[in-house]
């Protein structure tokens, strides 16, 4: 009989344990979690295993040295579970236990979510959130329990992975060696919100304090419980406007995602007067320069208004990198998700430059910017915004 405790401790010791999952428990009075799930993560200190306990109102984790993961795993086994599925490259290991405690292990071929693929082909190694099933995308409906998704959320899905992606990059521009303040300015069901506390709090294991806010009252309750159920102790939602938003001097990192027309541009100030560090920005309904805009050189596409109101989201959101430009920070128009899905595919993201910039170079965007801005015959909300916080030149060229 092949002595299962040898077989977990190999594992761990040649990095080759993709997922544990423990399950029903010995005594039904167990305070024990009924179900816990255990998965390599990397953290800032190296390989870890985390331990994910769900209980029935919550879900806990800890993360465990790969020194002491092994037996700490035993350990769990011997004490409160029944039975265990084992993943590895190699198989997938059923471990279960009598009521006498008689050991027996089944082994069968690795699911096809478990099996190497040819690089070529293989998308879900660029993922984030590749393997596993973290509980809030469980509790949000996306994933079942055991770690597919459904046929309906994939959208979903590639969006949240395409947005940690986007956020893993910035991760060396935000402070380190302290807790990092974020704020999701019209965060809705927050399933962006929700993934952003998971990767940095619970996968990098970093101190964070995420604030959603939000104008739906039902929303914010819902989305308050289930932060409450998975122990998400550092994310809070409230329910605020943007702009009269006053409770915060200073935010690392500022998110706004599909906030309406100028909202977008209340948020974007908000983060640049706090010097947030990164700004994510996905704009949505853009109304105010389809008022505004005006040019007879473009008339033959201004008369139509399909084309005009998506040329003015375009000329709308060149507006806003140019300003974060000139108010000290790098900004870059990106490609969210594929446009077959939905039209508002635009995210902008911005990093916050040294102050030693130039006041040379400053000058020279703002003479571009103005030159842009009088053409169109724009009067962007944003440039009042920041006009008013001094963030911008004091005159208007």
């Amino acid at each position: 009989m092949e002595d299962w405790r040898q077989s977990i401790t190999d594992w761990v010791d040649r990095g080759e344990l993709l997922q544990a999952t423990f399950s029903q428990l010995k005594r039904k009075d167990e305070a024990a979690a009924p179900r816990t799930v255990v998965r390599p993560i990397k953290l800032k200190s190296g390989l870890h295993y985390q331990f994910e306990f769900h209980y029935a109102n919550k879900v806990k984790h800890e993360n465990v040295a790969p020194a002491e993961g092994a037996g700490r795993m035993i350990e769990e086994l011997e004490k409160h579970y029944r039975q265990a599925l084992l993943k590895t490259p190699e198989a997938d290991v059923q471990l279960l236990f009598s009521k006498k405690g008689k050991p027996a292990m089944l082994r069968k071929p690795p699911t096809a979510a478990d099996k190497p693929k040819a690089e070529a082909h293989d998308r879900q190694k660029k993922r984030v959130l590749a393997g596993g099933a973290p509980p809030f995308l469980v509790e949000l409906g996306i994933m079942s329990p055991e770690g597919n998704v459904y046929a309906k959320k994939q959208d979903k899905y590639r969006q949240i992975n395409r947005f940690l992606e986007m956020v893993s990059d910035v991760l060396p521009h935000l402070p380190d060696g302290r807790e990092l303040t974020i704020v999701d300015f019209g965060c809705g069901k927050s399933y962006l919100t929700f993934a952003l506390y998971h990767l940095l709090a619970v996968e990098l294991d970093k101190p964070v304090r995420v604030i959603g806010l939000d104008l739906k009252e039902d929303v914010i309750a819902f989305c308050s419980a289930l932060a409450q159920k998975l122990g998400f102790d550092g994310l809070r939602f409230q329910v605020g406007d943007i702009g009269r938003f006053g409770e915060l001097e200073s935010a690392d990192m500022v998110v706004t995602l599909h906030a309406c027309d100028t909202a977008t541009d209340a948020a974007l100030a908000k983060a640049v007067q706090w010097e947030a560090s990164v700004i994510l920005s996905v704009p949505c309904c853009q109304h105010e320069a389809f008022g505004q805009i005006k040019s007879e050189t473009l008339s033959p596409l201004l008369q139509h208004g399909l084309l005009k109101e998506r040329f003015a989201a375009l000329a709308t959101d060149a507006a806003r990198a140019s300003l974060l430009e000139i108010a000290g920070y790098k900004s870059q128009i990106l490609e969210f998700i594929d446009p077959e899905h939905t039209p508002k595919n635009i995210l902008i993201r911005a990093v916050k430059q040294p102050d030693s910039s130039a006041a040379a170079s400053v000058q020279d965007k703002w003479r571009r910017y103005a030159a842009y801005r009088d053409s169109l015959a724009l009067a962007p909300y944003l440039e009042g915004q920041l006009a008013a916080i001094g963030k911008l030149p004091e005159h208007r060229s």
